[in-house]
């Protein structure tokens, strides 16, 4: 069974079952589309442009800071002849060419308002691992170790929606100054509707489909994926409630390895089998499933609309 639960094979399967039923009963008693309840806090870090804390019940928490730096704009006449002068491999005309489509690439991303991916570094801190390990941590070992993937990213998008840049007050040939005084401070996102992306945490149990899953939960769902979403620019159309939508989209959707069936391939116990005992399912994710899951997620009113307005309530407190 999965490290992370201290449930037996016996109450295992009579979780499976419970959370297989129609309708199907979770452990603490959620809906299926209900989030643990979160406890949370911005601008709690003096020294970041942006923090922000969120907190399980539990005691789980997360906190999450974001420190903004001067970089000095790479301008697109460089590109270029820099290209051009570290000998790629091929002739001269098709360097030219590359490094034109690169200029142009950069150019259409800037008039866009769309930055560089170099200009953003992420790093994360997990205790017990140490600073210089280069090992990779996966979705999967991040699950089976505990660690709780929708917390880190909606405290992530939560501090990024938190943070603000100081105006600045010289002009483009000068040193860059800027105004000490923080109320004046520009938030990042300041457009209506803009907002940072967010990854939540989706399982299948059989037919029924569930959110924010807890440990237990994790230990016998028989599908784990994690979907990615942002938002869509420009005004969108209201809502029964008459407030106007938030406008999702889907940026991204990855499987994940159930922690129970890394766990029993571990152990070797894959194929053991008995009366009234749950083993790890094996196969892959239905079509059919995948579509219910980024439908609930980014229809209109749907649970990615309910976590944004959920995660409203934090910011400025």
């Amino acid at each position: 069974m999965p490290p992370s639960t201290l449930l037996s094979p016996p109450e295992l399967a009579y979780l499976h079952s419970s959370l297989s039923i129609a309708p199907p009963i979770r452990p603490d008693g959620r809906a299926p589309t209900s989030f643990r309840p979160l406890v949370g806090e911005t601008d709690l870090l003096p020294t970041t442009n942006g923090s922000a804390r969120l907190c399980f019940a539990d005691g789980t928490e997360a906190i999450v800071g974001v420190k903004a730096e001067i970089e000095q704009t790479v301008e697109a006449s460089n590109t270029a002849s820099t290209s051009l002068s570290q000998g790629h491999d091929g002739d001269e005309d098709t360097r030219m060419y590359s490094a034109e489509e690169d200029v142009e690439e950069q150019r259409r991303a800037l008039a866009k308002g769309m930055g560089q991916d170099w200009w953003i570094e992420v790093t994360v801190d997990i205790p017990g691992e140490r600073d210089d390990d280069g090992m990779v941590l996966f979705l999967a070992q991040m699950l089976q170790e505990g660690y709780p993937l929708p917390l880190l990213s909606l405290t992530t998008h939560l501090a990024l929606l938190a943070t603000r840049l100081p105006a600045p007050i010289s002009r483009t040939d000068e040193d860059p100054l800027f105004n000490d005084d923080w109320d004046a401070a520009q938030p990042l996102y300041e457009s209506p509707g803009s907002r940072p992306p967010f990854t939540l945490l989706v399982i299948s149990v059989a037919d029924n489909i569930f959110f924010d899953p807890s440990k237990e939960e994790l230990a016998v769902a028989d599908a784990v994926c994690a979907v990615t979403v942002g938002t869509l620019q420009g005004p969108q159309p209201t809502g029964n409630n008459g407030d106007e939508n938030v406008g999702l989209r889907l940026l991204s959707l990855r499987s994940i390895d159930p922690p129970a069936r890394i766990a029993a391939a571990a152990s070797g116990t894959e194929d053991e089998d008995g009366e009234g005992m749950w083993k790890a399912p094996r196969g892959g994710l239905k079509r059919a499933i995948i579509g219910r899951m980024v439908k609930m997620v980014l229809e209109p009113g749907g649970v990615g609309e309910e976590v944004m307005r959920g995660l409203d309530g934090f910011r400025g407190g």
